[in-house]
């Protein structure tokens, strides 16, 4: 049985990410845990200072949370028909990272999935700041982010961008290796390459790969003297592939790809899935 974490802020975007989340686990025993998160700490001084004014703001931030995921569940009792899933719904008065957190630890959440965007929805950028907050933040539980408008399919293939130079563990690509079972889709391991050939190190790490991908349709492909950035963005767009997957190496791929508005490269138009792991060791 997995356990998946959906945040939503009742708007259009967060409610494409439940869909996603339903279609991609059609045929799998799935708990469901919709948590709307509303951060009490912002409330102003003179609602702090006002004990029946607060409580008048409390109580209703707590009513909004607790209708509209009412009327998730209504939507999601006649859009998911699948016996095989059960849905549960959280009200937390709470920032949306601290309350992902709790949700996750207390419920051993396998996999977290949200929406790119939520209510402000600009065109100008590729990723909001809570998309971007969980994937770095949120370290116990993968994240797949899901771009606004979109219709969930299999996917094509899977890109995994890697560099061959850090140590892999199976149990962090697990939910890659398991998206790419239950969807049929090929992972197309994605290397830059900045030498003439791989060192030691590097084919040891690429032969563990090929030990964990076995059984699944995957293939090597090597572009040369690239940003990662472009090189993504090239692969990505050349092929039309519509997922892509990453191990969040804390203090690498962050440090070079999300701090800075190249985070669009990766995003591909904004159209594409993304699955962010973490390495478990820090």
């Amino acid at each position: 049985m997995k356990k998946v974490l959906i945040p939503t802020d009742f708007s259009k975007n967060a409610w494409g990410a439940i869909s996603c989340a339903i279609d991609l686990f059609k045929n799998e025993a799935c708990d469901f845990y919709i948590l709307n998160a509303y951060d009490v700490d912002n409330l102003t001084v003179a609602e702090l200072t006002s004990e029946a004014q607060d409580k008048t703001h409390l109580e209703f931030v707590q009513e909004h949370s607790e209708v509209g995921l009412k009327k998730i569940s209504q939507r999601i009792s006649f859009r998911d028909e699948s016996y095989e899933h059960n849905h549960f719904y959280i009200s937390r008065g709470n920032d949306l990272i601290g309350a992902m957190k709790d949700v996750i630890e207390k419920k051993d959440i396998d996999l977290v999935i949200m929406g790119t965007k939520g209510k402000t929805d600009d065109l100008n950028i590729a990723f909001g700041s809570n998309a971007l907050r969980a994937m770095e933040k949120i370290r116990n539980s993968p994240v797949l982010t899901i771009p606004p408008n979109i219709i969930f399919k299999e996917p094509n293939e899977i890109v995994f961008p890697t560099s061959f130079k850090t140590h892999f563990k199976q149990r962090e690509l697990n939910y890659l290796i398991d998206i790419a079972r239950i969807t049929n889709a090929p992972i197309r391991i994605l290397h830059i390459q900045k030498e003439t050939a791989l060192d030691a190190d590097q084919e040891n790490y690429k032969a563990l790969l090929e030990g964990y991908f076995a059984g699944l349709d995957y293939s090597f492909h090597f572009i040369d003297n690239q940003s990662l950035e472009a090189a993504i963005h090239s692969f990505v767009q050349s092929r039309n592939s519509e997922m892509i997957s990453f191990l969040n190496k804390k203090h690498t791929f962050f440090s070079s790809m999300f701090s800075r508005p190249l985070v669009k490269s990766l995003a591909v138009n904004s159209d594409v899935p993304i699955l962010a792991m973490h390495d478990l060791r820090n």
